[in-house]
């Protein structure tokens, strides 16, 4: 079963198994089960039920299987001919999850 969620102000496209890369829950530890109540699609073909904006009563289960940081990304800035130059990096804090059912 195929589902579309949105957590955290974003939409991703799973189904049972999938492993995703989301912003971090906070407060939450490897091994925490969360349950994503903001379901837009449940079912694919023509038994896809369209949530107005979501499905009531369907819900996705996932489990968390650890709390990472990105790959640091460098903010350089820079104008020419004044003698500034500001160079700074940024890691975001991740949750990798894994959907284990979804509920319809």
């Amino acid at each position: 079963m195929k589902a579309v969620i949105s957590t955290q102000g974003k939409q991703f496209s799973v189904t049972e198994g999938d492993v995703l890369f989301v912003d971090r829950y906070v407060g939450s530890n490897a091994g925490d089960v969360i349950e994503i109540k903001d379901v837009l699609v449940v079912g694919e073909g023509t038994s896809a039920v369209i949530g107005a904006p979501l499905v009531s009563g369907a819900s996705v289960r996932a489990k968390i299987l650890e709390n990472k940081r990105a790959k640091k990304v460098m903010i350089f800035k820079k104008k020419r001919r004044k003698g500034y130059q500001r160079k700074r990096g940024h890691r975001q804090e991740l949750s990798v999850i894994r959907i284990e059912e979804i509920a319809a």
